[in-house]
């Protein structure tokens, strides 16, 4: 009878464990609820001999999920943190000092500091090689920045060029000087200049015009006190590219002779010339031979009559410019 009553109350138990609701407290569906008044056998009174069999414990409670809570990491900005780093790297770098030259003057930005203790570009107007010092009162030369190619100190003061004024100025190319109080120019002013093309020196008191660098194209030098002995003996004969010569008003005596083939333009007028020779434009050895390009020449002012040396510019392609009476 116990054997019976063991294995009514084993198939109990299956029926129980099939029957009763999930361990997470959710009902399956197509399940009823369980409810231990539905069943006729009183738990209490059995009597089991196997119980150490059927009396277990599986050790699962049905509570709601555990949560660990453990320690997180702070949240960080990373862009802050790189900023945060740069401004520590600035900190420790060394601070320059700013460049004298491009602060005070010097020879940096605004060029070499003049004797006024101005730079040359604030006293002056530096646009790109070209330095403008017109009318600014100037005494002397001004030191120029190294690159300057054009130079214009016209309307100033100046009374003497000299040799240190324009040295090792590699990339000069034009000096315009004009009205100014020049009486000399030292020799080798202007000789060591290599890219130098234009020299204006006019409406000035210059009694010796120096020696010039060959690569010359323009020189005017009018209006000046340079006389019968005021330029060198052929001091044009050398210079393959020059084309415009201008002389007016220098109390010449005579035409510069030889002048080369390339001259365009010769201005001589308000001098003293009183005579032209049959070869002082064009070969005498040579009938043919004509000058082209010395289309300009101004002979007007002088104690001279054109029409006594006809023969003197029969190879021009333009009679000069003077009296024929």
């Amino acid at each position: 009878m116990k054997t019976f009553a063991n294995i009514v109350f084993g198939l109990f138990i299956v029926e129980a464990v099939v029957a009763a609701p999930s361990r997470q407290g959710r009902q399956a569906p197509g399940y009823d609820t369980y409810d231990a008044s539905n069943y006729d056998v009183d738990l209490e009174n059995l009597n089991l001999e196997n119980q150490d069999i059927y009396d277990y414990d599986d050790g699962l409670t049905i509570d709601k999920p555990q949560i660990e809570i453990g320690t997180l990491p702070p949240i960080v900005d990373s862009r802050r943190q790189t900023v945060a780093s740069q401004d520590e790297e600035e900190d420790e770098l060394p601070l320059k000092p700013l460049n004298p030259a491009q602060s005070s003057g010097g020879s940096g930005l605004l060029g070499p500091d003049t004797q006024a203790g101005l730079p040359t570009c604030l006293l002056c107007t530096c646009l790109g090689g070209s330095v403008y010092c017109d009318d600014v009162k100037l005494d002397t030369v001004p030191p120029l920045p190294k690159e300057t190619t054009h130079f214009y100190a016209r309307y100033n003061k100046i009374k003497k060029i000299n040799k240190s004024d324009f040295a090792e100025m590699n990339k000069l190319k034009s000096i315009d000087v004009t009205s100014n109080e020049i009486s000399e120019i030292d020799e080798d002013a202007f000789r060591t200049l290599p890219a130098l093309q234009e020299l204006v020196v006019r409406e000035n008191k210059v009694r010796q015009l120096p020696e010039l660098p060959n690569a010359m194209t323009l020189i005017d030098a009018s209006h000046n006190k340079l006389g019968s002995n005021g330029l060198k003996h052929e001091a044009f004969k050398e210079m393959h590219n020059l084309q415009y010569l201008y002389l007016t008003d220098n109390n010449l005596d005579h035409v510069p002779l030889p002048l080369p083939h390339t001259l365009r333009s010769l201005h001589l007028q308000n001098n003293n010339i009183q005579m032209l020779h049959e070869d002082t434009f064009c070969n005498l050895k040579d009938i043919n031979y004509i000058r082209k390009a010395l289309e300009d020449i101004r002979l007007d002012g002088n104690p001279i009559n054109l029409s006594k040396t006809p023969h003197a510019y029969i190879c021009l392609p333009r009679v000069p410019i003077g009296r024929l009476y």
